[in-house]
């Protein structure tokens, strides 16, 4: 296991400018997720880790030693690629074997090294066959084995799972964290999928513009959104987030939509009566309800999914997602009553982006 310090790290291509003083620790054994659309500097970042992209400003440090002008090979990482790069002519057996043989490793650590990590993976009873007789599933598991048997300080994976069909994504998201928590080994996994971040990270790193927006554990990245990028980008469906003003009262304050929806919130916005916001909730905080305060949704578009059923309704120039538990006979056309949970509601500044915390509701808000 190995620390990895990143300190102001820049990348420039010329005078353009991908990544923008990027400071992040990863501590040893840590599974950490890097996470964002693409062009957000995430798979640059790895490379440069990895050494395969030079470090233009900043200082990349693995086990505490300074790292940036050190040769991939010697950096003691392996990495795991979006594409298999298996050697077709090889069997599975000598592509998991053909790193340890470059650098002289005696054969029968080799062959050992081999038999552990075809056993860990499932692959004992393939040694002998070619990529080409392998599913997409199986290929992937040797390019992970064949950075297992070099016993790296360090794993990368870049996307490894963007090739594979729906199921296989996720069986091989059970099999990369099993085999993290059995090996124990400091892990950095790049992603554009926010379900992958979710469910595999101890900590997620959420990218945007070659900036660092949020690092977290997923239900701090989940519930504490730290701009609304990260808000949109985080969760399935996305968050719900629409312009509105504040208003107070001597309970707390509320939102006012642009259609007319005044929406309560819990405690006081630390912002003056009138202040434009952007209110957010998440689908699965609209809750159904008879009661008077209720919003009343037309449901445009309903898409049931077995366990939950998704509708979508447009009202005014506002497009609200609402996500109920369940199954449930709604139709499209029906109409759905629903309330917020005021406590899990967010708002960010409209100019900035980033968060507005909300005050305790004892505290009074400033500039009522």
């Amino acid at each position: 296991m190995a620390a990895i310090e990143i300190i102001d790290l820049v990348k420039r291509y010329g005078a353009v400018q991908v990544l923008h003083a990027i400071n992040l620790d990863i501590e040893p054994g840590e599974f950490v997720v890097l996470v964002g659309p693409s062009g957000c500097g995430k798979s640059t970042l790895l490379r440069m880790i990895a050494g395969l992209e030079t470090v233009s400003d900043g200082i990349i440090a693995i086990d505490g030693k300074p790292v940036n002008h050190t040769r991939p090979k010697d950096r003691d990482i392996a990495m795991v690629f979006q594409s298999y790069a298996l050697y077709p002519h090889f069997t599975v057996r000598k592509n998991l074997a053909f790193g340890l043989e470059l650098v002289r490793l005696d054969r029968a650590e080799i062959d050992r090294r081999i038999d552990a990590v075809a056993a860990t993976l499932g692959l004992s009873e393939m040694l002998d066959r070619k990529p080409r007789q392998l599913s997409g599933g199986q290929r992937q598991r040797v390019a992970m084995g064949r950075a297992m048997v070099r016993e790296p300080k360090v794993f990368l994976f870049d996307e490894p799972l963007s090739n594979l069909d729906a199921k296989l994504r996720v069986q091989m998201r059970v099999e990369i964290k099993e085999l993290h928590q059995q090996l124990g080994r400091t892990t950095v996994y790049v992603t554009h999928d926010q379900i992958e971040a979710m469910t595999m990270a101890d900590r997620i790193v959420v990218m945007n513009g070659g900036h660092i927006e949020q690092a977290g554990s997923p239900m701090q990245i989940f519930d504490r959104p730290a701009s609304e990028f990260v808000a949109g980008f985080i969760g399935s469906p996305t968050m719900n987030i629409v312009d509105a003003t504040v208003e107070h009262d001597g309970q707390g304050s509320a939102v006012r939509l642009a259609n007319g929806w005044r929406i309560p919130l819990s405690g006081h916005a630390p912002v003056p009566e009138g202040a434009r916001v952007r209110y957010g909730i998440r689908p699965h905080d609209l809750k159904p309800t008879d009661g008077d305060d209720a919003i009343v949704l037309k449901a445009d578009v309903v898409e049931p999914s077995g366990n939950e059923v998704q509708i979508v309704s447009h009202h005014d120039g506002i497009t609200v997602s609402a996500v109920f538990p369940g199954r449930h006979g709604i139709r499209v056309g029906e109409m759905v009553s629903v309330v917020p949970e005021p406590a899990t509601a967010h708002l960010f500044d409209p100019d900035t982006g980033e968060r507005i915390d909300m005050l305790a509701a004892d505290t009074k808000a400033y500039g009522t």
